[in-house]
Order: structure tokens, then C-alpha cells, then sequence
């Protein structure tokens, strides 16, 4: 998640570790399946129909209460509403620190005002156990949903994510709802544990940060790759667009009608203290929907033999499912490409040993569609989500 301030040189070494690990980890990794997205599938690539209530309304992120409309709950709610937003992302923890201004008081009274309130946390993995009862502590304090921020920090502490995500639903229970919010480009974070915080037993929502200006890509590039790479995690995406560093109005507009073309159910922005006023009024503008009700296709990601990362685990996941023998280490193997050239004779496929968009589908229980598999394409130039540390 973008903040407030942002020193340029940690900025720049965000940056550039992104491209170095990309550049490293996920050479050779075709970035898409089709060259532009399509209205030829069936399901939407947000899979929204599958969203809990609480995360189905648009709302907007708040960072520190007291900078939101000074704090003022009716001033709040009377914004929020006149902007079409149902529902308040409000910060409640850091690591296992639980912040002071989300009490149950607070909860309540911004309930009070006809929106529904989840709590945020900002994770590291250091203390997995003890970031899991700051962050169930807000369901006990009345959120209607735990939104988990893990991003930089998290990178490789695999044991700590499964270890938090463990605690979290012991104590929160298996329907409450949880989501995951993270940078959009998995494949440029090969090492952050998505595959678990999404995983079985993890959160039931995606939320990826398509902050398309801090990026540096053109907006409808920045969610086309977005939702390519995360599709394969089967979670319903709900992308958080930004309203910090002035974004123009058409700008606004273009994100609410593409995330709609996605099948998004509801999406959020980044953040409240950041919003200009011409944005609010922006923000409150009337959707534009996508032409002829398009669902948009973006593809999905091409792995091939030799790749590394999450998407190989979660690669790998699927095709334990299937019955197939292979370790998930993250490193598309021999083993794993035998897996895979096994799958496709059984299934009738072209036995190619990539995975292209036909063997994602059969992996993920999906109607096949085929479409054209053109030759790899590389990476958007530019930088990369911005990395944050601590909020």
C-alpha cells in the first residue's frame, strides 16, 4: 500500500530490487497468453460472483482516522455515501501492534452512518503468532471483514504465512472474511507467498494494488497484467485503484469501467487523506459500463520449464490435485515438467510441457476456450508497485 510520504531513494531501491528480482527469478517467463484482452471467455477473470457481502460495496482506504475529514464520523459517512461507497477499509494493526484508533466504538459509530467497516493490517512475518491476534482482535472489536497488507517484508517467509494464516482462521473462524491485499505483478515478487495467503483455509478475496501512475505502465496495461497473473490463484479480485499523486478524472472513470468489464464485484481506493476534491466529485460520476457488457479477457500467464516463483507453487498445488507427483519448491522442474506433459496427454491437449492458457484451465476446473498462443512477450517497462515497510 502506497503512503502518504515516501523518501525517493527508498523508492528508487523499491523499484529497482523489483526489476532485479523479475529480471532474475522470472527470465524466460512469457508476461502473457493473448496480447490483449478479448471478450471470448465465459467467466469473468475477477471471478466476482463468489465475494463475501461484506467486500461486495465500494469503498475507499483510510490510513490515519484522525486525517479523514479530521475525524469527524457523521463528516465521513456523509462523504463516503455521497461517493457511492458502502464500506470504510480503516487500518486497525501494524505487525502485532493494534492501532488506537480502531476501537469497537469507532466501529460502531461509522456503522452508525450506513457502512460496513473492515479493519486492515500491515504484516512482516517476524512474529507471525502474534500479528494473527492483533489482526483477529478486530473481528472481536466488530469489523465486518480483515484485510491483510503483506508486501516486501513477506517475501520467502513461507513457514510464517502458513503459521499466521493458521492462528488467524483458529481465532476468526473458517467463514469470516479475510482478504489479501499485495502487489498486482506476482510475477515481479516471485518470492511473496500469495500461494499460501490464498491458499485453502486462507483468505477468500484478492486485492491486488493497481496503482497504474506509481507503476509507471498505462492504466489499461497495468490491469490487464494484473489480472492475468492473479487469476491462476482462483480468488475473486477486487483491485485497488489510487487516488494519491492526482490521477485525472478520466482516469477514474477508465479504472471503475475496466474493473467492471473484469467482473470485479466492488472495487476500493487508495486513500482517503490522499483524495482531492475534484476526485470525490470524480469518484460520485455514474459508471460507464463496458461496451456490449464485455468480459474482458487478459489471458493467463505462461510458465514454462526452468521458471521459478509462486505461480510455479501454485503450478504445483494444482497438480498434486490432479493426482501427479511433484514437490512444490517453487522451481518449475524435470518433475514438474513431466507432471505437466502427463496431464496434457491424459486431458487430450497439445503435449507442449508449458502451461498456456488451455492448462490453466483444465487445472483450475474450467471450461477450455481455446485461444491463439502467440510467441512470449516481455515484461512492461517501468517500475514496480511501490514498496512499503511499515504504515
Amino acid at each position: 500500500m502506497q503512503p502518504l510520504r515516501f523518501p525517493d531513494t527508498r523508492r528508487a531501491l523499491a523499484l529497482l530490487a523489483g526489476v532485479v528480482a523479475f529480471a532474475t527469478a522470472f527470465a524466460g517467463v512469457a508476461a502473457a497468453q493473448t496480447p490483449a484482452p478479448s471478450a471470448t471467455q465465459t467467466r469473468p477473470a475477477a471471478g466476482g460472483n463468489r465475494v463475501p457481502a461484506a467486500l461486495r460495496v465500494n469503498a475507499m482506504w483510510i490510513w490515519e482516522l484522525s486525517r479523514s475529514d479530521g475525524g469527524d464520523i457523521v463528516a465521513i459517512g456523509t462523504r463516503a455515501k455521497a461517493a457511492g461507497f458502502g464500506a470504510v477499509y480503516v487500518k486497525s494493526a501494524d505487525a502485532g501492534k493494534v492501532w488506537s484508533q480502531f476501537t469497537p466504538e469507532a466501529v460502531a459509530a461509522l456503522k452508525a452512518q450506513g457502512l460496513r467497516v473492515c479493519a486492515w493490517q500491515f504484516v512482516y512475518g517476524r512474529r507471525p503468532v502474534a500479528e494473527a491476534r492483533a489482526g483477529a482482535l478486530a473481528a472481536s472489536y466488530g469489523a465486518d471483514c480483515l484485510i491483510i497488507d503483506a508486501e516486501t517484508s513477506y517475501e520467502g517467509r513461507y513457514w510464517a504465512a502458513g503459521r499466521y494464516m493458521s492462528v488467524l482462521r483458529s481465532k476468526v473462524g473458517p467463514r469470516f472474511p479475510l482478504a489479501l491485499t499485495s502487489f498486482p505483478y506476482v510475477d515481479y515478487h516471485p518470492k511473496l507467498p500469495f500461494s499460501v495467503f490464498l491458499g485453502p483455509h486462507g483468505a477468500q478475496v484478492n486485492m491486488p494494488q493497481v496503482y497504474w501512475k506509481d507503476i509507471g505502465h498505462e492504466l489499461a496495461d497495468s490491469m490487464s497484467w494484473t489480472m492475468r497473473v492473479n487469476r491462476v490463484y482462483d480468488r475473486p479480485i477486487l483491485p485497488i485503484g489510487q487516488t494519491y499523486q492526482s490521477p485525472t478524472s478520466p482516469e477514474i472513470g477508465t479504472f471503475r469501467t475496466l474493473a467492471a468489464g473484469y467482473g470485479a464485484a466492488s472495487i476500493s481506493w487508495w486513500e482517503w487523506a490522499a483524495t482531492p476534491a475534484r476526485l470525490w466529485t470524480a469518484l460520485a460520476q455514474p459508471l460507464v459500463q463496458p461496451v456490449d457488457d464485455a468480459i474482458l479477457d487478459p489471458g493467463y500467464p505462461l510458465l514454462v520449464k526452468g521458471n521459478k516463483g509462486d505461480l510455479v507453487r501454485r503450478l504445483q498445488r494444482l497438480l498434486r490435485r490432479t493426482g501427479r507427483r511433484v514437490f512444490i519448491n517453487g522451481r518449475f522442474d524435470t518433475l514438474t515438467l513431466n507432471a505437466v506433459t502427463s496431464l496434457q496427454q491424459r486431458r487430450g491437449l497439445p503435449v507442449t510441457g508449458k502451461v498456456d492458457a488451455t492448462t490453466w484451465q483444465v487445472l483450475l476446473r474450467r471450461p477450455v476456450t481455446p485461444a491463439p498462443s502467440p510467441p512470449p512477450q516481455d515484461a512492461p517497462t517501468g517500475g514496480v508497485a511501490a514498496d512499503v515497510t511499515s504504515r
